[in-house]
């Protein structure tokens, strides 16, 4: 039932509290699934840092991860009309953990 006079018929309003909207950097994503659900865990790795922490999780249903692919899928054909193509990293050249800066002493 919508009950704001401003909205129309099945519009959804979304609000988006200031410390979400600051967002989270992630530089790894790990996905995981069971039968019914899909865990994307989001990890901010640190050059020369041999430990990362999972800064941000979400779940969701497999019909939800099917239209977040597509979604993303939609989003980067757009983003490289405007901008060109996203070079993809070779498999064989895959990133160190160390990202190529020296390793970490105390």
């Amino acid at each position: 039932m919508n009950n704001n006079p401003n909205n129309k018929q099945g519009e959804l309003n979304i609000e988006l509290p200031e410390d979400v909207a600051d967002g989270v950097y992630s530089n790894l994503a790990i996905i995981t699934h069971s039968h019914s659900e899909f865990v994307l865990d989001f990890v901010r790795i640190m050059p020369g840092v041999p430990k990362a922490k999972v800064k941000s999780r979400v779940i969701l249903t497999p019909q939800h991860a099917k239209r977040l692919m597509r979604a993303i899928v939609d989003n980067i054909k757009k983003y490289e009309q405007l901008n060109g193509e996203i070079r993809d990293i070779d498999d064989s050249m895959a990133i160190p953990m160390n990202f190529g800066a020296p390793n970490a002493q105390a």
